[in-house]
């Protein structure tokens, strides 16, 4: 009998040093195990920037990523294993690494608050464990202190609200390089929407560089490529990337 997909989110946090890849290579990871083995479909791995603060370690920026996902699997505890098993094995020396796994539509408003509070407020472990046993979400602990549930959880949360963080990963962004058409990176991509951070969409046929690789924000829960006009001099396109600092804000 055929197994029905669930719509997934799955955070990981904490899993780098100051030596190592950073915890978004990874959610890639993680991402092409998981498609590899027929296990998941992932649309898109995001980035969530949590608070800078004295009071919390972290290795470089204090993000967490997350992977949406549709579950091929069945049961969400061999998902943890697995994920378990695979931050035990490829996180850094050092690290604190853990992760949480949640239905995408039980996501409530308690775990997208705890997310928005993480970006400008010190919380602790006993917070996320004690929000995640009440809202049914899996939230384990991996290396070190464990300290990256906290990341985690609110990095579940953020994603949900659909208008956090910017992609490291969607479907064909990073084959991408020179000047690619509008209908090309609609069709052949994971990008839902290509604008200029004030609304306005190039017209078809539009010609846009794409270098380096794009990197969409996450805007009304879809992959929102931001882009601006040309300088006049440059006759190869229409349209090119917004400066990497913009997207940061996200």
């Amino acid at each position: 009998m055929a197994t029905s997909s669930q719509r997934l989110l799955v955070a990981i946090d904490d899993t780098d040093n100051h030596e190592s890849r950073g915890t978004g290579h990874r959610a890639r990871g993680i991402g092409r195990m998981l498609a590899d083995d027929g296990l998941a479909a992932v649309h898109g791995i995001s980035r969530h920037q949590l608070y800078v603060h004295p009071e919390i370690p972290y290795t470089s920026h204090n993000s967490s990523l997350c992977l949406d996902l549709d579950w091929l699997g069945g049961d969400l505890m061999d998902l943890s294993q697995i994920i378990y098993a695979f931050l035990e094995e490829h996180s850094a020396p050092g690290s604190d690494a853990a992760y949480a796994i949640a239905r995408f539509d039980d996501v409530g408003e308690t775990v997208m608050e705890f997310g928005w509070r993480a970006k400008d407020t010190v919380l602790t472990q006993a917070d996320a464990r004690a929000l995640a046993e009440r809202e049914g979400i899996i939230l384990r602990g991996v290396t070190g202190t464990e300290g990256g549930v906290i990341g985690s959880l609110a990095g579940v949360g953020l994603r949900r609200t659909g208008r956090d963080g910017r992609f490291v990963w969607v479907e064909g962004v990073r084959e991408l390089n020179g000047v690619v058409s509008i209908e090309t990176l609609l069709a052949e991509t994971g990008i839902h929407v290509v604008r200029s951070p004030s609304g306005e969409k190039p017209n078809p046929g539009a010609r846009i560089a794409v270098d380096p690789w794009p990197r969409p924000v996450l805007i009304d829960h879809q992959a929102v490529l931001l882009i601006e006009k040309a300088e006049e001099t440059n006759g190869k396109c229409d349209w090119q990337l917004v400066p990497r600092e913009l997207t940061k804000q996200y």
